[in-house]
């Protein structure tokens, strides 16, 4: 290779000086600078990543900016559907306790004789063997044990078991604890309802001790008779689902379901005055 360019160094010499010229007037006449281009030539590549790198920042930022925006929209619009929502609940229940009030009022025109005390459901028994309620009300506002409980329409919920100062306990309809008179108007029909656990588990309640041409029909309507001076007359009880004879053959009884729903209960009234009906 030094052999090389000891015997050719001058041709080399001669021939760089040649291309120099050669590039140096080629890049007049085209309007070019040699040394611009090469520089523009290696710069451009990277002039171009430079560019798409702050391109791909400003899109991030604007992304950023604009997702920021849209989360604060989100939230917003969130908020206004919570008070929507609320708005709606509470139209809800203003429409419910409108309703409930012309019902309770009905009753009242009906029932003048009776004294209701109104109390809120705060529990409901979980035990297996009893259906309770626990209401809001209790002796400090005048409930006693045996006092019926109704809804605003008249129907029977149940009876008063237990009573504290500001609170009571109140066997439901379908409780085994549950006995007193009722009747079945259409049929001039009477006797005994009474819970058990079977029929209780069933959401049922027996009507029992009733003759055997009694002439009850599916959906007639049960009452409380009002007999024995302890409980008012005229409660709703509910309708008639089954009639069957019992093991002596000597009396039927029927099915009865309640006409209140026990778990969807929130205002109950309890009875504390009626008059007797005989």
């Amino acid at each position: 290779m030094k052999r090389f360019f000891r015997n050719n160094g001058a041709v080399l010499l001669i021939a760089a000086l040649i291309l120099s010229v050669l590039i140096g007037v080629g890049g007049r006449m085209l309007g070019t600078d040699p040394l611009t281009g090469v520089i523009n030539t290696v710069s451009t590549p990277v002039r171009a990543g430079i560019n798409a790198v702050i391109n791909w920042a400003e899109g991030l930022y604007d992304y950023m900016f604009h997702y920021q925006d849209m989360e604060q929209e989100v939230s917003e619009l969130r908020r206004k559907v919570a008070r929507l929502e609320d708005q709606v609940r509470q139209g809800q229940e203003a429409s419910r306790e409108n309703k409930q009030l012309r019902q309770l009022l009905n009753l009242q025109e009906k029932r003048r004789d009776f004294v209701f005390e109104a109390a809120r459901v705060s529990a409901r028994g979980t035990q297996g063997w009893d259906s309770t309620l626990t209401i809001s009300k209790g002796s400090a506002s005048g409930v006693k044990i045996s006092d019926c409980v109704i809804t605003e329409t008249g129907a029977l919920v149940g009876v008063v078991s237990q009573v504290g100062p500001n609170w009571a306990t109140v066997d439901t309809v379908i409780s085994p604890n549950m006995e007193m008179g009722a009747l079945v108007s259409r049929a001039n029909a009477s006797g005994i309802l009474e819970g058990e656990l079977s029929m209780m588990q069933q959401g049922l309640v027996k009507l029992s001790y009733l003759p055997l041409d009694t002439g009850l029909l599916p959906g007639d309507e049960v009452l409380t008779s009002g007999r024995g001076e302890v409980y008012p007359s005229g409660l709703v009880v509910g309708t008639v689902e089954q009639l069957k004879t019992d093991q002596s053959g000597m009396n039927c009884y029927a099915l009865v379901h309640p006409a209140v729903e026990l778990d969807q209960l929130i205002e109950v009234f309890v009875i504390k005055q009626f008059h007797i009906t005989d």
